[in-house]
């Protein structure tokens, strides 16, 4: 065999010369030898083999082979540079973008769990489990999720080491919220392949400062968007092949809407009780409270003991809040995706003096603003901030935060529609206004009186010891969901209460007793009130309003009193009905009657008055106008004044009248009360109607307008005569007896006049008394006036002409020895200072008559009855029209009639024929 085919393929060679194209494409050289040799003097002893010059890949051949340009060898290591080179440039310039590109979309990382395994004095020990994995889908670019599939695919595995994250926040001065430290991990970096993490990260909060910052732009809603960006120094190694350390910043906005809001609460439970707090009595309002909030994230942790302050928002947002109790929690354990319950007690120490004075330029405090919110159902805002805690463990770092913070709560509002259970008035007393008064004096309102009983239910989670000592409110009244007026008790009413316990309902009440005095009342529907009036007047029945109140009370507790303003409240007011026939037990007397001023058609006087009040209620009337009529016509005005109206029996009542019915309602008017006065004196059955009008009242219009749809008709009142005993149900009488003088053919009258301090005169008689109500027995007809004194008087002789007839003249002389019933009927003109008027009197009433023989002795007495007459012959006095006035009749007058009941029309001198004809003054 050739020597030169038996030469190993890998043989060491000695090349003399200058290298060829037949020298070995890798081989050493005498200096690499050398140098070789060099390294290794001090290492080792040299070889006693034969040392060759180089290491040859090739078999060596002659000079004399091939004489080619370019060698195999040659033309591959060309190539495998090129690729090389390539593959530098794909590399270097394509791949890290695309692996970039890759990375951030393919991977996906879903936590499963975190949990705060321990809370440390510098920070918290978080467990984090999670699923991390690569999911090329979610790569759009196919260059990119091509190369970044290969490239993970041939790393396979990629480890981290220990790694420390800080995160900061730009939009706060590159503030360092926070930092944690990453165990080393290792990922599964192929496509699909799904990575279970499960690790325990240390975490410590940056400075709290720059958490409160960001917690109150978070809770002021002014953190519209957070951004935050992370640090951290990456090492990395694909098995035992180093890639080094990167340096990593990634930033992260979280929009407003996707930063976690403050979750809902529902409070389960709450309860408020007093505790004594030391041996000497002093006592404090202790709340325990539980509270349910539901947890959306997969994290959980336990939350140790922590303090809190509650607060009470002031006047104005310039002003420090108020601190009214502290707090304490207890241990809280949250689980992930869970219902969390968590159970805190606080303490109310005293009320400080901020919360119940009233702000600048208002009449509320901050206890009223907070408390009209809770009352009506709405949600009140309290503020709860972090409190240390001296006695516990938890860490400083904590209470540092939380006191950094001012959270605010809605405290949810409770409706207290259903507060009262019963709302009651008795006693009630009713107060006109005073006429005199300003518009805007409370004594131009009408006022209410009477004894409240409010059974209030207590809410079941308030169970202090509290009591009411005064109360206030301003109240609607409605009648069949029609508004008809207001209440306003302006003033403090004192009250008192006691705490009850309702077994049936099982809930706890509150017995609240106050006499109510002088509530001004206001009538806001004239209509609704003239309904109301009508039902109780002519026998409706019982009514019911209802009433909406808004209660301010001064409420005793522990602590002291406390007003709490605004209270609302719903109840029902029960208003008894008048009795049946109200009106009929009225029973309308008149006595002393005093003529204060006359003119030719009006009369002005003064009486008094005995009336029974058959209703269940009192009244004060300072002043009340209404109107008389009859038969639709307007007669007068009757004016009370500073009248007490109590229950039952009332006597000696004041009133002034005025009679003119010619200026108040004209000639027809005027003829009505002349018909209505004949009837009157004739004893028949006569009625009166009283009606209000817009000036009854007159600072409160809308009561008289709203009355005057009420016609209240009442029999007219029965005047006494003075000295003389009345017996009830008596019609009224005006003769007491009459004397017939036979052989002087004269009569005389004992006259009955109510008047107490004015004389009447008889100014023209023309009258005839009637038998069988058809014979005439007799006939005066008397023009010489004479007067009928105050009480009983005699009047003078009259002369009588006897009627022819045998029948009326003869049952005449058998009185002599008997009795006789006689009709009579006259025309009579009365005259009343400058007031004149004709009148028809029919007499109905037994007269006791006696008769004489004689001018000077009687010689025998019997009774004469005066009946009714029915059938009248023609010689019998008519009824006589009377001219008209010398003024034109007027029509009828204004309302309230231009009189105040005062005697304030102009005073005309009276003609008193010679006699004295008192009048008063008023």
């Amino acid at each position: 065999m050739p020597a030169d085919e038996t030469e190993r393929l890998m043989s060491p060679t000695r090349e003399e010369g200058e290298p060829t194209e037949s020298s070995p494409l890798l081989n050493r050289t005498d200096d690499d030898q050398n140098a070789d040799v060099t390294e290794n003097d001090g290492d080792s002893e040299p070889s006693s083999q034969p040392q060759f010059p180089g290491w040859s890949f090739w078999p060596r051949r002659n000079k004399s082979s091939t004489k080619s340009s370019w060698r195999w060898p040659s033309i591959i290591a060309m190539i495998i540079l090129g690729i090389i080179v390539i593959l530098i440039i794909i590399l270097g310039f394509l791949v890290p973008p695309a692996v970039k590109e890759y990375a951030e979309k393919a991977a996906v990382v879903e936590p499963t769990n975190l949990s705060i395994e321990n809370i440390t004095s510098d920070g918290i020990r978080a467990r984090i489990r999670a699923k991390v994995y690569l999911d090329g889908s979610r790569v759009d670019n196919k260059n990119s999720r091509r190369i970044g599939k290969a490239v993970t695919g041939i790393m396979r595995k990629l480890e981290t080491k220990e790694t420390t994250v800080n995160v900061y926040l730009p939009d706060y001065a590159d503030a360092l919220a926070g930092t944690a430290v990453i165990p080393p991990l290792v990922v599964d970096i192929v496509n699909g392949h799904t990575n279970e993490l499960d690790f325990v990260a240390e975490v410590n909060p940056g400075d709290a400062e720059h958490i409160r910052k960001i917690a109150n732009d978070w809770l002021d809603g002014n953190l519209n968007k957070l951004k935050v960006v992370g640090k951290t120094k990456v090492h990395l190694q694909s098995g035992v092949f180093p890639l080094g350390s990167h340096d990593v910043a990634e930033s992260m906005v979280f929009e407003a809407n996707e930063i976690p809001t403050m979750p809902k609460y529902n409070i389960e439970r709450m309860d408020l009780h007093d505790r004594p707090v030391d041996g000497h009595g002093r006592e404090v309002i202790e709340a325990d409270v539980s509270l349910k909030v539901h947890n959306d994230y997969p994290i959980s942790f336990q939350v140790p003991t922590l303090g809190f302050e509650v607060l009470v928002p002031n006047c104005d947002s310039t002003l420090p809040s108020i601190s009214v109790a502290d707090a304490i929690t207890d241990l809280i354990d949250v689980s992930a995706e869970a219902d969390v319950r968590a159970s805190a007690k606080g303490t109310i120490r005293d009320i400080p003096e901020s919360l119940i004075k009233a702000c600048p330029h208002s009449e509320s405090s901050p206890l009223d603003n907070f408390m009209d919110r809770y009352l009506h159902g709405e949600d009140a805002k309290v503020l709860v901030r972090g409190k240390k805690l001296n006695d516990t463990n938890t860490p400083e770092w904590i209470s540092d935060i939380l006191e950094s913070i001012t959270v605010p709560v809605d405290f949810p509002g409770r409706s207290f529609d259903s507060l009262i259970r019963n709302f009651s008035l008795s006693d009630v007393d009713f107060k006109l206004p005073d006429p005199f008064a300003d518009v805007d004096d409370p004594d131009g309102e009408p006022k209410v009186s009477g004894t409240a009983q409010v059974l209030a239910a207590l809410p079941p989670e308030l169970n202090v010891n509290l009591g009411v000592d005064q109360i206030r409110s301003n109240a609607d009244l409605f009648y069949e969901k029609r508004k008809m007026g207001e209440l306003n008790l302006r003033h403090w009413q004192d009250a008192n209460s006691t705490r009850i316990h309702d077994d049936e309902n099982n809930e706890t009440l509150l017995n609240i007793t106050s006499r109510l005095v002088d509530v001004p009342l206001t009538i806001t529907d004239g209509d609704v009130f003239s309904e109301v009036m009508q039902k109780l007047l002519f026998g409706g029945g019982d009514i019911t309003l209802d009433i909406k109140a808004e209660v301010d009370v001064k409420v005793k507790t522990v602590l002291g009193i406390l007003t709490v303003k605004k209270v609302p409240a719903e109840g029902k007011i029960p208003v008894n009905g008048f009795p049946g026939n109200a009106l009929g037990k009225l029973k309308p007397e008149v006595g002393e009657i005093e003529i204060l001023e006359t003119t030719e058609s009006s009369i002005q006087m003064r009486a008094l008055v005995n009336i029974t009040n058959p209703t269940p209620y009192a009244a004060s009337i300072p002043y009340l106008s209404v109107h008389i009529l009859h038969d639709g016509k307007l007669l007068g005005e009757a004016v009370s004044r500073n009248v007490a109206f109590n229950l039952g029996k009332n006597t000696n009542l004041p009133v002034h009248a005025l009679w003119d019915p010619l200026r108040l309602g004209g000639e027809d008017a005027h003829e009505i009360g002349r018909n209505l006065l004949s009837d009157y004196v004739s004893g028949e059955n006569t009625t009166l109607t009283a009606r209000t009008h817009k000036k009854s009242i007159p600072n409160v219009p809308i009561i008289g307008k709203a009355l005057s749809k009420i016609n209240i008709t009442l029999p007219a009142p029965r005047i006494t005569v003075p000295g003389e005993d009345g017996q009830d149900g008596e019609k009224p009488r005006f003769i007491a007896d009459a004397t017939f003088h036979l052989f002087s053919s004269t009569a005389s009258f004992t006259l009955l006049s109510p008047l107490l301090y004015n004389t009447l005169y008889i100014e023209h008689i023309n009258a005839t008394a009637l038998y069988n109500h058809t014979e005439p027995i007799g006939q005066i007809a008397h023009d010489e006036p004479f007067p009928a004194t105050p009480g009983r008087s005699q009047t003078p002789r009259l002369p009588v002409e006897w009627s022819p007839s045998r029948v009326g003249y003869g049952k005449l002389k058998e009185a002599l020895g008997g009795s006789l019933k006689l009709d009579a009927v006259a025309n009579v003109t009365v005259r009343l200072g400058s007031w004149t008027e004709t009148l028809y009197y029919r007499g109905k009433d037994t007269i006791s008559s006696t008769v004489n023989m004689s001018s000077q002795t009687s010689t025998k007495k019997d009774t004469v009855e005066i009946g009714n007459s029915k059938t009248l012959e023609s010689s019998i006095p008519k009824p006589l029209k009377t001219p008209s006035a010398k003024e034109p009749a007027k029509k009828s007058a204004e309302p309230g009639c231009g009189w105040d009941g005062w005697g304030s029309q102009r005073r005309d001198r009276t003609d008193n024929g010679g006699d004295e004809d008192r009048l008063g003054s008023g």
